[in-house]
This record gives C-alpha cells, sequence and structure tokens, in this order.
C-alpha cells in the first residue's frame, strides 16, 4: 500500500484546524492535494507541490537526533516511497534505515504532524516545485542509536539551540516541557 492524497488531505485538515494561524500559507496546498484526491490523478502538469516527510526524534534531555549529510548535520526528511502506508511510517523508516534507530515512541497526544512546513521553489535540494514538509514529533532514549553511528559521526544527538531551521526549533521550544 501507499500513501494515498486523502490521507494528505486528511492531516492537512486536521493540522490546520489546530494551526489557524498557518491556514493562509497551507490554503494552495491543501487545495491541490484536494484536487488530487477527487481526481485521482495529478492534473497540474507535474507543478503541484512535492510532499516530504520527516521524524523529529527527541531525547530524554530534549536533544534532537541530527544526521550527517553533504558536509553538515540536519534533519532527517525524504520523499514517501510506495511501501509506507503513512507519512509518519515514513518518517521513521528513513531513520531505520540511515542510522538503525530503534524503541522510538510518538509524543503523547501528538497523532499527526507536530509541525507543517512549506518552502518555495528554488529554496530547496527537490527541483522547482514548492515542497511541503511533514514533521512528526517522536521520542526515543539516547541510547536508541547504536553508540558506533554516533562515534562515526552519521548522527549526532544535537542541542535544540543548533537546530538551523527555526521553525522547528521554535515549535519544539513551544511543545517541550523545560526546553531551552
Amino acid at each position: 500500500m501507499s500513501i494515498r492524497e486523502d490521507q494528505i488531505v486528511r492531516e492537512l485538515s486536521n493540522y490546520i484546524y489546530e494551526h489557524p494561524d498557518e491556514q493562509m500559507a497551507l490554503m494552495p496546498v491543501y487545495d491541490a492535494a484536494r484536487d488530487h484526491a477527487q481526481r485521482g490523478t495529478c492534473t497540474h502538469s507535474w507543478r503541484c507541490p512535492l510532499v516530504t516527510t520527516g521524524a523529529v526524534v527527541v531525547d530524554e534531555r530534549n536533544r534532537v537526533l541530527s544526521l550527517r549529510h553533504e558536509g553538515a548535520f540536519a534533519l532527517a526528511e525524504a520523499e514517501p516511497e510506495e511501501q509506507d502506508d503513512s507519512l509518519s511510517e515514513a518518517a521513521l523508516r528513513l531513520l531505520t534505515e540511515a542510522v538503525g534507530i530503534r524503541e522510538v515512541w510518538t509524543e503523547p497526544d501528538s497523532d499527526g504532524p507536530f509541525l507543517i512546513d512549506v518552502t518555495r521553489a528554488g529554496q530547496h535540494r527537490y527541483g522547482p516545485r514548492l515542497r511541503i514538509g511533514f514533521r512528526y514529533l517522536f521520542r526515543a532514549h539516547s541510547g536508541a542509536i547504536a553508540p558506533m553511528v554516533i562515534e562515526a559521526g552519521a548522527a549526532a544527538w544535537m542541542p535544540l539551540g543548533e537546530i538551523s531551521i527555526p521553525s522547528v526549533r521554535d515549535r519544539l521550544r513551544g511543545h517541550l516541557v523545560g526546553a531551552p
């Protein structure tokens, strides 16, 4: 099974309901996804928004798991693949493949994405389309990553203040109790 357009519409709709202040930025994406779901195909000459998903994993010390990417540390993000049944499952698959993370659980009361961010074409590495990133919040003990992965520099637990994406950093500060 793969992620269906109606799942994306449902995630967007719930998120917009919970975060009405973000409605204006997300409505074009919501309209395109709803159009896809109703028609069952893309009629936008492949100019429609590109959906990505990512897992934001926070440990017991409120540090965020970052992966080595192009010489620097970044949050994990990828396009969902055919075998993924949900966007959150795709985010966890990415982390499992990249660093072998285990024993991850969702943050209480956070079934949907904790953040949906939109990046204009030309401001990301995915090409000429609008990018919409569904980010899901997970918790894990710092030992959920094998020490050899950390020692090899493939991943690191980063202090919240060092997260370079302001929307993620700010949402985490507002969400995590005792976050710096």
